[in-house]
């Protein structure tokens, strides 16, 4: 039985009784309470199916009624059965808890993107984390219908899910190095992350398409890696005055942020894109633009660290000094990074303009360890 969104009172002049029930998702009412119009209108079961903008994105839902929860192009594939065949038949099959999905993770509809409106000049989103669908204890029952419900756990999805992971892993990571500021622990999660998936290919979003700087960051933690993450980039409360003065807020606000007595007069203001951060987001005209990073050695000794660059698309990046090297723990190294635009043959920087965002990274790599940081850039079109 075909049904447009399965919202109240939408089946009730339609017999559904004993029938699978097709239902698009909508807005109007939860996952659930699609499942519960169902159920009370005689349904046995119910195929929820994504809209085109949901993509491959599904989730873990305690149903009232036997219900899977399908993509959207196998709900196309499923209403062009449904529509050609005049006895269409369907079976939900349950096969228990199945682990180990190679496609893991994904980028999931709901999740935010990039670029920031108010801070272009800093890349986001940082990271990623899990959250589609995540098993973990709950106060409260699953089924509140039955109030001597005994189940301690839930499988939920969103960014509830994904920020307890990060705070956790973050909460680790200053556990094991108390003497790390919050910069120094995000960095230390961004350089380290994962950029591909269980199979080892690139990390997709819900279309299954490889997911941009912009729906992944720096992309998915990998908590050991962040342990003992080789170079950091640290950022000082008191680095953040030029930042902010820079952004235009008053003495004031600026003070209220740093908790103390700040005047931008005689601050020298720095651009969003030139604070000491882990990645880069550069909005890049005609002129070519050079940024500097401070990288502190939180690895070995006696380390060398040489940088390799994978440009991003019509983007020329040159890095001095392209080697660093380090005699202790701690020590801090100084390097430029300029950006421009390439030039085709025979052709000008305006002629050489082929898309509007491009993307790649800069990876600073010793003997032991691999830090990344993600490029964004922005190109005006003309």
């Amino acid at each position: 039985m075909l049904s447009q969104n399965c919202n109240n009172g939408s089946l009730k002049d339609i017999n559904v009784e004993g029938k699978v029930v097709f239902c698009k998702r909508g807005m109007e009412i939860s996952r659930l309470d699609q499942g519960k119009v169902v159920k009370a209108a005689g349904g046995a079961a119910m195929l929820l199916v994504n809209q085109e903008q949901e993509g491959f994105t599904t989730y873990t839902d305690p149903h009232v009624l036997p219900a899977s929860h399908l993509s959207y192009v196998a709900g196309l594939n499923i209403k062009h059965y449904i529509n050609k065949t005049s006895k269409s038949i369907a079976t939900v099959k349950f096969k228990g808890t199945v682990i180990g999905n190679s496609s893991a993770p994904m980028v999931a509809s709901f999740c935010s993107r990039g670029p920031s409106s108010i801070c272009p000049g800093i890349l986001k989103p940082d990271i990623i984390g899990p959250g589609v669908p995540i098993l973990a204890a709950s106060p409260f029952p699953i089924d509140k219908r039955k109030s001597n419900s005994k189940s301690n756990f839930n499988v939920m999805s969103g960014t509830s899910m994904s920020c307890p992971h990060l705070s956790g892993i973050a909460a680790l990571l200053k556990s094991s190095h108390p003497d790390w500021s919050p910069a120094a622990i995000k960095c230390a999660i961004m350089t380290t992350a994962e950029v591909v998936n269980q199979k080892g290919q690139p990390i997709t979003d819900e279309t299954l398409q490889p997911a941009s700087v912009f729906a992944i960051g720096a992309a998915h933690p990998n908590s050991s890696r962040a342990n003992d993450p080789g170079l950091v980039y640290d950022i000082k409360p008191l680095d953040y005055i030029p930042y902010l003065c820079g952004k235009n807020y008053t003495d004031r606000h600026v003070g209220v942020l740093l908790q103390g007595k700040v005047n931008c007069s005689l601050e020298k203001p720095i651009s969003e894109a030139q604070l000491n951060y882990p990645s880069f987001s550069i909005v890049l005209g005609l002129t070519p633009q050079t940024y500097t990073r401070e990288v502190t050695n939180f690895g070995k000794a006696d380390s060398s660290d040489t940088v390799k660059v994978a440009p991003p698309q019509g983007i020329s990046v040159s890095i001095k000094p392209k080697l660093i090297t380090f005699s202790e723990m701690n020590q801090k190294a100084k390097y430029a990074v300029t950006f421009r635009r390439s030039k085709d043959e025979g052709k000008s920087d305006k002629t050489a303009l082929v898309v509007q965002y491009a993307e790649g990274s800069l990876t600073w790599v010793s003997d032991q360890y691999s830090v990344r940081s993600p490029i964004a850039i922005k190109l005006p079109l003309e």
